[in-house]
């Protein structure tokens, strides 16, 4: 016996013009499919629904051609509706459909109470990361190459979350959207226990940073955790931003890089045991500066060297778009030891 979602699904599919007009009013029908720019409303055409049953699937289904994503009508009420509980997606079909809302929904597992997370606390995190999806191939892949970043990897701790809830604050224009797609990291300590997720809110039109006012926040245990893209050894490079770490990975692939989401965080990140020499890729203003002072003062005592990367810029991954790999990679071999220029950087292999 199908379960109520997928019967729903079905009988959304057959009534797939319909939900299309409903749901997604600023598109247009085209021949066998209808067109949006995306499961929001937004005016355009990569997003396309197939109306109709056909040889490549049944009606209902549908493809994001901008971010890779895929579905059914489920999923667009879900998105376009910002639904977090298939609860809610399933009650707003059976609105939709004029059927009966049950009291309890079959789809529900009654066989255990669903525990009370804290909002921004470490499991709240954990939960938002589970529920994310791998990086390559949506629309926060494409927004990383859209700032020169190429070097990802399956391994990367980066996810993808179609719809972050986000909360406006004092700062955001009446009317803001509570959810954005966005780029989810997570943040580990030393031996790799997640304590929290970094998220990065996405305009899906322009690929750029979303357009509120927070557009990153940081949520969990964060205080000395930090984003870690490799394993530390003895030497690694420590620094503010994701791009920014990742901007350093195009020319150097195996250096050890953590990013620890702003200024303050970065002056607190705890050392790995092995530590010997700390490169800060600082940003370049008055914070990044004063990061570089309080982790030297924490270091010294440790045994930990600590040397200042400056971008030209504001930062390595305005640097990086504004004047490409080869010449960061020359600007780096400056700032580097002789024996880290060697062993990480790509260009002097």
């Amino acid at each position: 016996m199908e379960k109520p979602a997928t019967q729903i699904a079905h009988r959304l599919g057959r009534n797939a013009e319909a939900v299309c007009r409903h749901y997604l009013s600023q598109g247009y029908r085209e021949g066998r499919y209808w067109l949006v720019g995306n499961a929001q409303n937004v005016p355009g055409r990569s997003l396309y629904v197939r109306l109709d049953d056909m040889e490549k699937g049944p009606a209902g289904k549908w493809t994001d051609a901008a971010t890779g994503e895929h579905g059914d009508l489920l999923d667009i009420i879900a998105l376009n509706r910002g639904h977090h509980q298939l609860r809610d997606t399933l009650d707003e079909a059976r609105r939709f459909l004029s059927l009966p809302i049950p009291a309890i929904d079959p789809d529900q597992d009654r066989s255990r109470p669903k525990s009370k997370v804290a909002a921004g606390s470490p499991a709240a995190a954990k939960r938002l990361f589970a529920a994310s999806k791998p990086l390559l191939c949506t629309l926060g892949e494409t927004y990383l190459h859209q700032r020169k970043i190429l070097t990802l990897r399956a391994t990367d701790p980066l996810r993808f979350h179609p719809q972050c809830y986000y909360r406006p604050s004092k700062d955001d224009a009446q009317g803001t959207r509570t959810a954005w797609p966005a780029l989810i990291a997570s943040v580990t300590d030393l031996l790799g226990k997640q304590t929290g997720v970094h998220r990065t809110w996405l305009d899906p039109n322009a690929m750029t940073k979303a357009p509120v006012a927070s557009p990153r926040r940081a949520m969990g245990n964060i205080l000395g955790h930090a984003i870690r893209f490799g394993m530390a050894g003895d030497v690694m490079i420590a620094g503010e931003g994701i791009e920014t770490m990742l901007s350093l990975r195009e020319v150097m692939p195996d250096m050890p890089l953590v990013a620890a989401t702003s200024s303050a965080h970065l002056a607190a990140i705890l050392f790995p045991p092995m530590l010997r020499r700390l490169y800060v890729a600082r940003d370049n203003d008055p914070a990044g500066h004063g990061a570089v002072a309080k982790l030297t003062q924490r270091a010294e005592p440790a045994g930990i060297d600590v040397i200042p990367l400056v971008p030209h810029l504001g930062d390595f991954n305005d640097d990086l778009q504004a004047s490409g790999a080869t010449v960061l990679g020359a600007a780096l071999a400056t700032q580097l030891a002789s024996s880290d220029r060697t062993r990480f950087l790509a260009m002097s292999r």
